[in-house]
């Protein structure tokens, strides 16, 4: 009887998402098809910066239905479509009123270099720069287009950059809570505000020191793009804060007015006429543009988020904003397979996280180098720690001079609240079976002598085996790579200084070093083939609601036909033929690489 109505509750689930989940998302995905194009005709593209930026474009399970969200990679890719666009005859871009991510803003900065080299012109408006994050890099991407605009009365306050952390060791000690961690070494202080109730000496050092090292590449850019020296730029930045009045006289910026006299002005150096205003979304809706066609290519795999173990089937339907070791490795595996792919791109943006998922990922990149399939490594905002562990032994590994890199170190263990709890008349207990170690991560009492001994050792091993996959691939001895590792963060240009990364650049360096050392032809576009980490949208519905084998099969067949270009433009044209639409870190116990 059992049988029988788990059977038939799994026929009536299979029926619902065939008659009403399939429906609802065949409409979605129609609507999202048919969205006009892009306008055509002569255009301004405005760019509005103040919405949040990803490093790579949105890979959640509906992600297909047409994701605005802006990204890096977005961002640069479709900048130079835009220059190479006869249509486009000119950027406005809209800047934040805080801080860029630094890697970022010199990823937009070089592409809209790339962008005025065609002959179009570019103006940046701000209503106001402030002190979060780190506003020099949005004034060093206003100041890379030549022409920057405030308005009136708005204050320009890029006076240098600050951070602020909260400690938390005082407050434990106060209600009874015991941070027992480790770490491997000093400098790999994420736990460092629970365990202390001020920045360390080498705390203070690695912080200042990558803080230091952005400050000063983003300055000698935004120097660099003004035609001044940049200790007379930091000067000046230093000594504020300004009205937008008083910036404009120290020849910080160049110019007064609101947004709409900095369209009209786009407007006019672009001939006049009717010109009309496009969003940069609506204009790049197109995203995959480098993958058509045939021959040979690039393959392009992303990596944004914490690395964990698993597959993305099983996040739900939200954007995923985790790095999943089984759809990496998975990727890896059909770009190897793919006779086109004549070497890889792993576009990394990634904190760190589980160091058994990061080996996995790292035994893809091997895997893909023995097949004869060299492996560029694309650094993005960061790739620290297990982020840094995967791009390890790439076959090169190319940075912005401000992502943040490194952190070769190891940290563990966990909280004790059982003191905490008895205050309140609340007791922990337990009890265990098995050998010493089995409750070793009980949060009732702290590690044992003998615990505690154990911990360490396995920290030991795999801060060992950290140090000898970096010594390995970067073609290092073990003791330099102990030197400079110890959990220390570093900029990419100081990467690059220590041997870590073998060059400073964007994503389209990335790709056009896998060009090369894949014997594309040198002087030709490279074709990137983007392989889809992302899991079918609907195969996680099975272990979710237990639906019948040949529904979810069903639906994961037509989730493959919205995610292959070829069955999509015969679907896009299909809909538009109907519609008349015109073609156009992760917690512990578990130790963290």
């Amino acid at each position: 009887m059992k049988q029988f109505v788990l059977t038939l509750a799994g026929v009536f689930a299979g029926l619902v998402l065939f008659l009403v989940v399939m429906p609802l998302v065949l409409i979605l995905w129609a609507v999202a098809a048919a969205k006009p194009a892009a306008p055509a005709g002569a255009q301004i593209l405005s760019l509005d910066l103040r919405q949040s930026i990803s490093d790579q474009e949105a890979s959640g399970a509906f992600s297909f239905l047409g994701s605005r969200k802006l990204s890096t990679l977005g961002l640069a890719q479709g900048l130079d479509r835009a220059a190479a666009d006869t249509n486009v005859k000119g950027l406005l871009i809209r800047l934040p009123e805080g801080g860029m991510a630094p890697a970022a803003a010199d990823e937009l900065r070089l592409a809209i270099q790339r962008f005025k080299a065609a002959g179009k012109p570019v103006i940046a408006h701000s209503q106001g720069l402030y002190p979060s994050g780190m506003p020099v890099a949005s004034y060093m991407v206003g100041a890379s287009t030549g022409a920057f605009w405030m308005q009136p009365a708005s204050s320009l306050q890029a006076t240098g950059a600050a951070s602020e952390e909260t400690f938390l060791k005082r407050a434990f000690d106060k209600y009874g809570i015991t941070a027992d961690y480790q770490q491997r070494y000093e400098y790999k202080n994420a736990v460092n505000p629970y365990l202390h109730d001020d920045y360390t000496p080498a705390h203070k050092e690695a912080q200042l020191g990558w803080m230091g090292s952005i400050y000063d590449a983003e300055t000698a850019a935004a120097a660099a793009d003004r035609g001044v020296a940049p200790a007379d730029l930091k000067a000046k930045l230093e000594a504020g804060p300004y009205v937008a009045e008083d910036a404009l006289k120290l020849g910080l910026i160049d110019k007064l007015g609101q947004v709409q006299d900095a369209e009209a002005a786009l407007k006019a150096k672009a001939g006049g006429g009717t010109i009309r205003m496009t969003d940069f979304a609506a204009y790049d809706k197109s995203r995959d543009d480098d993958g058509e066609g045939s021959g040979n290519a690039v393959a392009l795999i992303g990596a944004e988020g914490d690395i964990i173990t698993g597959t993305s089937r099983d996040a739900g339907f939200g954007d995923s904003t985790h790095i999943y070791s089984d759809d990496v490795s998975n990727a890896f595996a059909r770009a190897i397979k793919d006779s086109e792919v004549k070497a890889i791109v792993l576009r990394v943006s990634s904190p760190g996280g589980s160091d058994t998922a990061s080996e996995q990922i790292l035994a893809s990149v091997r895997a893909a180098k023995a097949a004869g399939k060299p492996v560029v490594v694309s650094m993005g905002t960061y790739a620290a720690s297990g982020g840094y562990l995967i791009s390890s032994e790439a076959s090169e590994i190319v940075a912005n001079a401000t992502t943040l890199t490194g952190s070769i170190g190891v940290f563990g263990g966990k909280f004790v609240y059982g003191p905490a709890l008895a205050r309140f008349g609340i007791d922990q207990r337990g009890l265990a079976v098995g050998g010493p170690f089995s409750d070793a991560y009980g949060s009732a009492v702290p590690f044992t002598p003998a615990q505690r001994a154990s911990f360490s050792a396995w920290m030991d091993t795999i801060y060992a085996g950290f140090v000898g996959r970096v010594a390995a691939g970067r073609k290092l001895s073990v003791e330099r790579v102990r030197e400079i590792a110890k959990g220390r963060v570093w900029t990419g240009a100081q990467a690059k200084e220590l041997g870590l990364v073998d060059r400073i650049g964007d994503y389209k360096v990335a790709v056009a070093e896998a060009g090369r050392l894949g014997g594309l032809p040198a002087g030709k576009t490279v074709r990137v083939k983007k392989v889809n980490v992302r899991t079918s949208p609907f195969s996680g519905l099975r272990s979710a609601v237990g639906a019948s084998a040949r529904s979810v099969a069903m639906l994961d067949q037509m989730a493959w036909l919205f995610s292959d270009p070829k069955a999509q433009a015969l679907m896009d044209e299909a809909v538009r033929a109907r519609m008349g639409v015109g073609a156009g870190t992760l917690r512990a116990p578990t130790p963290l690489p």
